[in-house]
């Protein structure tokens, strides 16, 4: 069995806090290639030291607490960034509160009290352009003049490019907001995935020839409307389950026009999945989402949404997120 993966939040007693530790700092919000760029950064640290790397994050998102009303289209919430982070070798994750007491803490005060006096680390990993403290002065210069005095060892990572053009969580978004799947697949280092419960639907589906498993994201999720071919997961661990699928994001405007759902067909899947947790990576983008004039004409582009999502994932690369088992 693989390490357990552990969380430190701010109610874990200090004694239960390893000492010595390596930590990779940021929001880390979709995990993406610049963030896996300063996690080996930390993980090399932690090699050569002998000690264990984590991750440093904040929950909720700081634009959340500065800006509860408007809307934040997260590419991993807090559980399927902590998958990620798992998945990506680190020993675990400090996940701090960010609270108006965490907002007005000085960057001083974050670097003696939180990494030092608190978590006790010997070496920091961020990337260029990592703020933090009480108006954000706190800066990768700062951390390399204080921490480096005090003998810890900082690893500032450059920006990282595809094509010379810089990645970053909001380009990312951007690219999902567009349907550009390959822009954000290659930003992230391997599929976007959404993690949901299958609810109940009309169960129009069932009667159109295509049973859905139905799953409702969150309202601020700024994926296109539209249908996808999609990788789905099914367990974790040794009973982890992958099949390939077609998939509709959207409103549904043949029938009702309502709230956004994703809708996922599975390929070659028998079974109840009701009740059940499923990851759903987007492999590639098809169509945008159409209104139907007859439920024949729409039968037929499904049929063919169908086809066309088999030859996708048949050409596409077997990728599916690295997910690690937290719990």
């Amino acid at each position: 069995m693989p390490p357990r993966f552990t969380i430190i939040r701010d109610t874990t007693p200090a004694a239960a806090i390893p000492k010595g530790s390596v930590v990779a700092m940021g929001n880390f919000d979709g995990v993406h290639l610049g963030h896996r760029a300063v996690i080996e950064a930390a993980l090399a640290m932690s090699r050569s030291r002998g000690k264990p790397a984590f991750a440093v994050t904040f929950e909720p998102h700081p634009r959340k607490f500065f800006s509860p009303n408007t809307p934040q289209f997260r590419l991993t919430d807090e559980t399927s960034k902590l998958r990620l982070l798992a998945g990506a070798g680190l020993a675990g994750a400090v996940v701090m509160t960010f609270d108006t007491a965490r907002a007005g803490t000085t960057a001083q005060d974050f670097i003696h009290h939180d990494l030092i006096a608190r978590l006790d680390v010997s070496g920091i990993a961020v990337g260029y352009d990592f703020h933090f403290g009480k108006g954000r002065v706190g800066s990768p210069s700062l951390l390399l003049s204080e921490a480096t005095r005090l003998g810890i060892e900082v690893d500032v990572r450059p920006p990282v490019d595809i094509d010379e053009r810089p990645v970053s969580s909001s380009a990312i978004r951007m690219a999902l907001a567009e349907g550009q799947i390959a822009d954000a697949t290659a930003m992230l280092g391997g599929p976007w995935f959404v993690t949901g419960e299958v609810i109940h639907g009309e169960k129009r589906g069932r009667h159109l020839g295509y049973p859905t498993a139905n799953i409702r994201l969150d309202k601020d999720c700024g994926l296109k409307h539209g249908i996808y071919a999609v990788r789905v997961g099914l367990g974790q661990g040794k009973d982890h389950r992958r099949f390939d699928g077609v998939a509709s994001f959207g409103r549904r405007p043949t029938f009702d026009n309502g709230a956004p759902l994703l809708e996922v067909f599975l390929f070659d899947f028998k079974g109840d999945l009701y009740g059940t947790v499923l990851d759903v990576a987007f492999i590639g983008f098809i169509r945008d989402e159409l209104k139907f004039d007859s439920i024949d004409a729409l039968i037929r582009q499904m049929d063919d949404d169908s086809a066309r999502a088999r030859t996708q994932l048949a050409a596409a690369p077997d990728a599916f997120p690295n997910l690690g088992v937290i719990e």
